[in-house]
This record gives C-alpha cells, sequence and structure tokens, in this order.
C-alpha cells in the first residue's frame, strides 16, 4: 500500500509538474543531462540576499527524473544556500539508501526513496537535485560553473 502512495505521488508530480517553465530573466540557468537515457532539467533560479526567490525547470525525460525536478521546486523556494545544500544531501542520501533519521520532514520527496531499489534509476531522481547544487555554486560565485 506505501508503495502505491509513493508511486501515486510520483506520477501526481510527473503529470501536474510544480516550478515547470522559464523565469523571465533568469538569474541563473544551470542544464543537467543524463547520457545514458537521455533525460534533461534546465534550472533557472533567482537568488536574492542569499535566498532562492524563484526557482523553474524545463526539460524532459522520465517521469522520476521529472517528477524529482517538480518536487525540488517546491522544497527549495525560499531556502537560503545553505538550507538548500543541506536539502541536497538528505535527498542524494534518501535515494541512496544512506538516510538516518527522520524522513517525514522530506514531504512528498520522501515518495523518491523507492528508486534506491533500482539503481539505474538513481541518476534519474538525483538529475535535478546534482543540476541544483552547480547552479548554487553560480549562486555563490556569480559565475557559470564548468
Amino acid at each position: 500500500m506505501l508503495d502505491e502512495l509513493y508511486q501515486d505521488i510520483i506520477l501526481d508530480h510527473y503529470r501536474h509538474p510544480r516550478g515547470r517553465g522559464e523565469l523571465e530573466p533568469p538569474k541563473i540557468t544551470q542544464e543537467g543531462f543524463n547520457p545514458s537515457c537521455g533525460d534533461e532539467v534546465i534550472l533557472d533560479l533567482r537568488v536574492q540576499d542569499g535566498r532562492i526567490q524563484e526557482v523553474r525547470f524545463h526539460g524532459r525525460g522520465c517521469s522520476i527524473s521529472q517528477a524529482s525536478a517538480s518536487m525540488m521546486t517546491e522544497a527549495v523556494k525560499g531556502k537560503t544556500l545553505e538550507e538548500a545544500r543541506a536539502l541536497i544531501q538528505q535527498v542524494l542520501a534518501l535515494v541512496k539508501g544512506e538516510t538516518e533519521g527522520d524522513i517525514v520532514t522530506l514531504g512528498d520527496i520522501v515518495a523518491l526513496a523507492g528508486v534506491r531499489n533500482f539503481p539505474v534509476r538513481v541518476k534519474c531522481a538525483t538529475l535535478a537535485w546534482h543540476t541544483l547544487e552547480e547552479a548554487l555554486k553560480q549562486a555563490e560565485t556569480g559565475s557559470p560553473t564548468v
């Protein structure tokens, strides 16, 4: 029954993505690409005073990569760069099965925990989060990352 709930959450975020679109003009744009399956996530961020004011994503890919991006936009909006970095680490640990402590605070993101049982899909679930990690580096330095 729990697996069905998690699957429903992922499908809901895939079918009704939150944060899909582009920012005009974005302050930071970062592209993430998974060459093994073709998933693509492009993030647009607007950061002001060390806090993520707006975040949008666009791209294409499987339901897991796109749902994860949707969940990510909801989770990081309004967070400081430090809070967003901490959340990234928590989500990466969750997906890899390395989570300790209370994961209930992750909200819908906890649905990604089931991905750990399918190692080939871990990259799908983490693509948006790794892309956000790179975008945060841009936010700190003020220049694109390589």
